[in-house]
């Protein structure tokens, strides 16, 4: 069963909730600002819209203002008496922006909960190729989140789900439409050198990339974005590792995983291991399919090797080539 109003509400009364990251995030914070007021689930056209004046009670902030730039700018915050939740839309996880966001934090927001993620602006949008720049990025952002931040605070980093072979968003603009069928193994590269180094910092680990592998009938037409239960599914899942790392409990609330044919999930750091699965929405399937073919347990460990095989072909190439343009300019 999924997470409802009465649990998020009580878990989260007197806490400051801070959201970063692109639209899929802003999604996740506004499931978040409805589920704290009503058992509903988000709308289609809530779903779409950004920059808008107000969204059930909160308020907008900063920017708004239409453009796929990555200078996009948008600020959003709800506050009653009780709960407070804070998002911002950022294109790169470290940028002069992102250091006024950790100012903001400085001299006083004291977030109790802090759930992040960045990437697909990041490899795509930025320098290319990305490998160093991500990581990098990734260790300074770290680095100063926990500088600025009180001792207590949760963070939450989360892996980005999966993106289908034709995508279609704001952020792919003309001038990188061809990398739109790569960039699902670039994605696939990123999660894993975004949770090395988030677990190095000591940062909590929430892994949506394998979760949703299996639920790819919740994904949008866009290949990109996801629809309204799976963000619901996001927040019992956040939710849920937030009462254990709090050490509370959420009375009636039991999950069923919703991977058979898929990888158990790791322990997402060593103080807070994530033993709960996905919340099951509906029955699982006995196989899963790929083009309409069956995919058997083997044939599945078969491809996950394959895939690990042409990533670390990838990755030795690029490093190559980045190697020799070094040494040519040297």
């Amino acid at each position: 069963m999924l997470i409802n109003h009465g649990q998020a509400s009580d878990l989260l009364r007197k806490k400051c909730v801070i959201v970063l990251g692109d639209s899929i995030q802003r999604s996740v914070y506004k499931d978040l600002v409805v589920l704290l007021q009503k058992d509903n689930l988000l709308t289609v056209a809530q779903l779409k819209k950004k920059g808008e004046m107000e969204f059930e009670h909160d308020c907008l902030l900063e920017g708004g203002i239409m453009n796929n730039s990555t200078g996009y700018r948008e600020v959003r915050e709800y506050r009653s008496d009780n709960h407070h939740v804070r998002f911002y839309f950022i294109t790169r996880i470290f940028s002069e922006y992102v250091e006024s966001i950790l100012e903001d934090i400085r001299c006083g927001l004291k977030p109790d909960l802090v759930v992040v993620n960045s990437c697909i602006w990041d490899i795509s949008r930025h320098n290319r190729p990305w490998e160093l720049d991500y990581m990098n990025n990734l260790k300074q952002f770290f680095k100063q989140l926990k500088s600025v931040l009180p001792k207590e605070s949760l963070v939450i980093w989360t892996l980005t789900m999966p993106v289908g072979n034709n995508i279609r968003g704001g952020f792919l603009v003309p001038e990188i439409a061809h990398m739109g069928s790569t960039l699902r193994e670039d994605i696939v590269e990123a999660n894993s050198v975004s949770r090395s180094v988030a677990s190095g910092f000591g940062l909590d680990v929430l892994d949506l990339h394998n979760h949703f592998c299996s639920q790819l009938q919740h994904r949008t037409k866009d290949n990109v974005h996801w629809n309204a239960q799976a963000h619901r599914q996001i927040s019992t899942l956040l939710l849920q590792h937030t009462a254990q790392a709090w050490g509370v409990a959420l009375p009636g609330l039991q999950t069923v995983l919703d991977l058979q044919d898929g990888p158990k999930q790791n322990p997402v750091c060593e103080s807070h291991t994530m033993t709960s699965g996905l919340v099951a929405l509906r029955p699982a399937p006995a196989h899963r399919r790929k083009n309409n073919y069956i995919i058997t347990k083997y044939r599945a460990a078969k491809l996950k090797w394959q895939c690990q095989f042409k990533l670390e072909s990838r990755r030795k190439y690029r490093m190559y080539t980045m190697y020799n343009k070094y040494t040519k300019k040297n």
